[in-house]
């Protein structure tokens, strides 16, 4: 009987383990669809006056609100768990959507963040205070803003503007919350991974194409 138990422990339990891990591991090679296809930012203009686009880019996507300087310690730990780890990456940005009236507070936030960091990535885009409720409404979340228009979540959009997150009903999760450093380094950036990852591997499937034609 103990000779059982032994062979039992010594090759069966590691098979059942790796089996384990692997199913673990495949269930997360991709983040699932939220709300698909959210609208894009339209004639909306960044501080240098510029547009700025969802398509074709990984966006993290925020709403600052009309307290977004009382609030600003939220996008500081965005910066230093997210953003300084991957603001390289050419094809990721970083944009929150603000209240008009808040430009001299951007600029302010901005002015602090570029002491330390690359702030080239960062983009903040103005609207109506009723076209940002409008907007968040187009995302079909189960959340809401709060009465400054804005929120401590943050989204995850891909190149094809669908929002990503968890949608197991026990695990639920559309937005990471900034307010909770936390959040951001554990559930935020596991998330992230799995997209970086998807992106990836795309691009690598399509050079293997390119290849063999």
């Amino acid at each position: 009987m103990k000779k059982n138990i032994v062979l039992f422990s010594l090759f069966v339990l590691p098979i059942v383990a790796y089996l384990f891990f692997a199913s673990g591991v495949n269930s997360f090679t991709t983040l699932p669809v939220i709300s698909p296809k959210v609208p894009d930012l339209g004639n909306w203009k960044s501080l240098h006056n510029e547009t700025v686009t969802l398509n074709n880019k990984i966006t993290i996507l925020g709403f600052g609100g009309t307290n977004i300087v009382n609030n600003r310690g939220n996008l500081f730990n965005l910066n230093e768990k997210i953003y300084q780890r991957y603001h390289k990456f050419e094809d990721l940005q970083f944009v929150m959507i603000c209240p008009r009236g808040t430009e001299k507070d951007i600029q302010g936030i901005l002015d602090a963040l570029d002491d330390f960091t690359d702030i080239s990535q960062w983009h903040f885009v103005f609207a109506p205070t009723d076209e940002i409720t409008a907007y968040y409404a187009g995302l079909k979340l189960k959340g809401k803003l709060d009465s400054n228009f804005g929120t401590s979540n943050v989204y995850i959009i891909d190149k094809n503007r669908n929002l990503r997150g968890r949608n197991d009903e026990k695990d639920y999760k559309e937005g990471y919350d900034t307010f909770h450093p936390s959040e951001l380094s554990n559930e935020m950036l596991d998330d992230f991974k799995i997209i970086l990852y998807e992106y990836r591997a795309a691009l690598k499937k399509n050079h293997n194409a390119t290849k063999q034609l």
